[in-house]
């Protein structure tokens, strides 16, 4: 336990539980994820500020959502603030159409987004994930695993739906209704 321990808190990305058993000297990914759960129930004992979290396909030591505005203090978050707005809307085209053709991406947006693709790829949030098989063989747009770790995301599953902002036009005053609080779900993710 102390080796998977030591492993997670130098871990600067998200290690599957089989490359933890490997590194840790485990017997395979099922005692790995069973230690994870026996270090989380430790942690929550004792109150600890982080936990082991899923994120990107993998387990990352992280620290609790409460203390995101103690920790945005050091300055070293990623920055997903610091997409533009037609940054983000690409980004949010490619991760719910994925793998989408960049004609496809223009036709949503409605401009050219040659130049805000080759952005988001060279901020690794963004890959070339294959050929279409249409005329010319056009390039197949997804996203990566730097864009799940960047918002806080196990899998593309995590992403919100359209269900999640959506409700009949009658239950906007009602009380019996709630707004998902969306702005904790992503701080949550995002630490």
């Amino acid at each position: 336990m102390q080796r998977l321990e030591a492993i997670l808190f130098l871990a600067r990305e998200p290690l599957s539980s089989r490359k933890l058993a490997q590194l840790a000297n485990l017997a395979d990914g099922t005692e790995a994820r069973t230690l994870i759960r026996f270090l989380n129930r430790l942690y929550d004992a004792a109150h600890r500020a982080f936990r082991v979290e899923q994120s990107a396909g993998g387990f990352q030591l992280m620290t609790r959502p409460k203390f995101a505005d103690w920790i945005r203090r050091l300055g070293n978050q990623p920055v997903a603030s610091g997409l533009s707005s037609p940054a983000m809307e690409t980004l949010a085209v490619v991760a719910y159409r994925q793998p989408v053709l960049r004609a496809d991406v223009e036709a949503i947006r409605g401009v050219n987004c040659g130049e805000m693709l080759r952005q988001l790829m060279d901020r690794d949030l963004v890959k070339i994930s294959g050929r279409s098989e249409e005329l010319g063989r056009p390039y197949l747009y997804s996203t990566t695993r730097s864009f799940l770790r960047m918002f806080g995301l196990r899998n593309l599953d995590d992403l919100p739906r359209a269900d999640d902002f959506r409700r009949p036009i009658g239950d906007w005053n009602t009380d019996e209704t709630k707004t998902p609080n969306i702005e904790s779900t992503a701080e949550g993710r995002a630490e």
